[in-house]
């Protein structure tokens, strides 16, 4: 597992830029946004994590990986779907992920080209697999992809924690957000990190 490149000066920028991720930081030294390089375990981990909490994702994920034992497109494809129903996943979740498994299977997904691609042509090309949505697509851009200035305004999560410390006596709008989020920028994803860090006992993690 690798962290981004760009982590320790993010943290440094968005210290001077912003007093409450300042503090936020400050509360987490140790965590860190951290990478499987496993474009599909990010995938499949953000699917099984969709309208669920935090902690009941990863208990369906444990049981996920204790079931596949290598988190891979072709392991995935060959379990029964009454065994991926019996460790918590839906029918609807259970069709998602063969659907990402199916593209990777046959190169409707194309990591080799990614690095190479914006932000939008990857989560146009993730978008075009039946249950791929743009929280999805986000969530991959920040923590497979490491993409810098990532802000997920569909996660209900990173908008209760702006609005726990930005919304003193409104529910901030997504012009509010966006205007907030400029002195963020570049690096909105970890500011993105930090605010859910600040919300959940563990560190988030696709």
């Amino acid at each position: 597992m690798t962290s981004p490149t760009y982590w320790q000066f993010a943290k440094k920028y968005l210290t001077i830029k912003d007093p409450i991720i300042a503090e936020i930081i400050i509360s987490y030294p140790r965590d860190i946004l951290l990478n499987y390089h496993n474009p599909f375990y990010t995938l499949t981990r953000a699917i099984v994590g969709q309208q669920i909490s935090v902690k009941a994702a990863d208990a369906i994920w444990q049981r996920l990986e204790n079931l596949l034992k290598i988190v891979e497109p072709e392991y995935y494809l060959k379990i029964d779907s009454e065994d991926l129903r019996q460790i918590g996943l839906s029918r609807q979740k259970i069709s998602y992920i063969a659907n990402i498994a199916q593209a990777f299977s046959d190169k409707t997904l194309t990591p080799d080209k990614w690095d190479e691609m914006e932000d939008e042509a990857i989560a146009k090309q993730l978008m075009n697999i039946k249950g791929i949505g743009k929280w999805t697509a986000e969530m991959f851009l920040i923590f497979h992809l490491h993409r810098p200035n990532i802000l997920p305004l569909s996660d209900l999560g990173l908008l209760n924690a702006i609005n726990r410390y930005y919304g003193v006596d409104k529910t901030l709008s997504k012009a509010d957000i966006l205007e907030l989020s400029k002195i963020w920028e570049p690096y909105c994803t970890v500011a993105t990190w930090y605010l859910w860090r600040s919300l959940d006992p563990v560190p988030v993690q696709y």
